[in-house]
């Protein structure tokens, strides 16, 4: 078992940010400035970015100042402050020249994403447990999970053994390797889909949300290309974590 060490501290606008290590694995936590309890959200980074990319430090801030709750991500194997394996480096080549040769990246995506998942499931609960830890947040505080495109292929498989995760967003993801998982997860969930994606057709992305076996789940289709989602999904993310994780927070045991 891995103990979380904090690394630097920094706040502004409302917000705590703090770098940690579990492990080997770097993470950051952004939190409240008030430093009082409240539910934590982990939230997984897009393939080929990192814990800090402008979306995640976007996404946190209005988890944490809208929502009131504390936000985890970490860098995901090979990504970030982590070094690529020889392995890494093989799949972010095929990537590239896929995309050179005007070719879909799916079919790379899709291997390599699996691959990152199964790294990095264990290490994500690892983190959790650390997290835990934490007055803030507390060994019975609840827990979300946002994540989409590689955090959707992290996270599905995350979510499905995870049993302190009660409610998640995922979305943008083929079901080829997730739709199993899927099955297994009984949890509220929200879905983003881009309509008009030109790497993830609609009847992928209907295929992976019909899979999931949850009685409260929202389908979230929206005009636009895959980088195109729009902003106002994150509000929506606040919305359906404030339902359910608050009220997680404040229900008697």
């Amino acid at each position: 078992m891995h103990s979380l060490r904090f690394l630097a501290e920094s706040s502004s606008n409302g917000m705590v940010e703090r770098d940690f290590v579990v492990g080997e694995v770097p993470g950051v936590l952004w939190s409240p400035a008030d430093g009082e309890r409240a539910p934590l959200v982990l939230m997984g980074h897009g393939g080929g970015n990192h814990k800090k990319h402008p979306a995640m430090a976007g996404r946190a801030q209005r988890f944490v100042t809208h929502g009131g709750f504390h936000v985890a991500v970490v860098d995901a194997p090979g990504h970030g402050d982590r070094p690529r394996s020889a392995r890494d480096e093989q799949e972010v080549a095929a990537l590239l020249a896929a995309k050179a040769a005007g070719e879909s990246e799916g079919p790379v995506a899709r291997r390599y994403s699996a691959y990152l998942a199964e790294l990095a499931v264990p290490e994500w609960r690892a983190t959790l447990d650390a997290l835990q830890e934490l007055a803030e947040i507390g060994a019975d505080g609840p827990v979300g999970y946002f994540g989409i495109n590689l955090g959707t292929a992290i996270g599905v498989p995350l979510v499905a053994v995870e049993p302190r995760i009660t409610a998640a967003v995922f979305g943008q993801h083929w079901p080829d390797v997730l739709a199993e998982k899927a099955k297994e997860i009984t949890i509220p969930i929200e879905f983003d889909m881009q309509w008009d994606d030109e790497e993830i057709s609609r009847e992928a992305s209907l295929t992976l949300f019909d899979a999931f076996a949850s009685k409260e789940k929202s389908l979230h289709a929206n005009a636009g290309k895959h980088h195109e989602v729009p902003r106002f999904e994150v509000d929506s993310a606040v919305r359906f974590f404030a339902r359910h994780l608050d009220r997680a927070l404040t229900s008697p045991a």
